[in-house]
């Protein structure tokens, strides 16, 4: 394994969180630092949001203070003398984990196999599939 960092997007679900234990117990083994990613989805249209009274670019920038909240919750709760680094991107999952990987040249990347329930599980499940399948590190996917 290249000795880069390790990289491990969330969706704060119970799963990615699985996977983050996971994350941290490889960043132990090599003794290197890891990075915890969230990726906000870019809001469609702005036909989609008329009756919020909202663009797209005020509800992007709240999904991402909400984003930034959980990230702060959860790196409160982990036990790691490494360094954690954070980055919340804006985009499709796949592409900004893929870009977040090559960019920081990390070593692997450990992703839970699927992330929220209901609507957004059925339109992300590939997610962990395509960046294991696209990814130029080795990727550990954690069920």
């Amino acid at each position: 394994m290249r000795r880069g960092q390790i990289l491990c997007p969330t969706d704060f679900s119970e799963t990615a969180s699985h996977a983050l234990s996971y994350a941290i117990e490889m960043a132990n083994l090599y003794q290197v630092g890891f990075r915890l990613l969230h990726v906000v989805e870019q809001p469609m249209g702005d036909e989609n949001f008329q009756i919020l009274a909202i663009t797209p670019e005020e509800l992007a920038q709240s999904m991402e203070d909400a984003a930034a909240e959980k990230m702060k919750s959860l790196l409160a709760k982990l036990d790691s003398n490494l360094p954690i680094e954070t980055m919340i991107r804006r985009g499709d999952a796949v592409t900004e984990i893929l870009a977040e990987a090559e960019e920081s040249n990390v070593g692997m990347i450990v992703i839970a196999s699927h992330g929220r329930k209901g609507l957004s599980h059925f339109l992300h499940n590939n997610v962990a599939e395509a960046v294991a399948n696209r990814a130029k590190c080795p990727v550990l996917v954690v069920k």
